[in-house]
Order: C-alpha cells, then structure tokens, then sequence
C-alpha cells in the first residue's frame, strides 16, 4: 500500500497505485479531495498530454499545485486518467 502524506495527514492511499516516472499516481477514489483545491495551473508534457493541478491544503498550510492529474491524456498514459501524483514535499510511503 502506498500512502502520501504532508503535514502528518494522509492525503491519499491505495493499493491500486501506478508508478509513471517514478511518480506514483493514486487513483481518484483514493484521494481524499478534503485536501485538495483545484488551481488554475497547467502544464503540457509530449507523451501524457495536459496536466491540471491542485494545491494541497492541510490546517493552514497550503503547498501550491503540490499535486497534479491527466484528465484526458494521450493513449500511451491512459492508465493514468484522472489519477494524482504529488511532489513539493509530499511524503510517498510504501
């Protein structure tokens, strides 16, 4: 089972991860979307397509577009669709 974690608090946790360039990518079922707030930041990669961001919320505390998804990527990272990755000091345990 791999855990996200930031400021103590367990932003998301599954099983069911995918590891994409050595990110993990939770599913959104998975996610507890209580510590998320959509941001209004994107970005584009060549071979997963355009990427929508969240800023992480705990307390607080928020961590700018501390997490990132796929909601229509291209075909070679479809597994990927509309899964959550974190980065900006988010802790990944497995």
């Amino acid at each position: 089972m791999a855990k996200a974690i930031w400021k103590g608090e367990i932003i998301a946790q599954s099983d069911a991860f995918e590891i994409v360039e050595g990110n993990y990518y939770f599913p959104p079922n998975s996610i507890k979307r209580e510590f998320l707030k959509e941001s209004n930041t994107h970005s584009t990669c060549p071979w997963k397509g355009f990427a929508s961001y969240y800023d992480v919320i705990v307390k607080t505390e928020i961590n700018k577009d501390a997490a990132w998804y796929y909601p229509d990527p291209k075909p070679a990272a479809k597994q990927i669709k509309n899964y959550v990755a974190f980065w900006k000091g988010i802790t990944i345990q497995e």
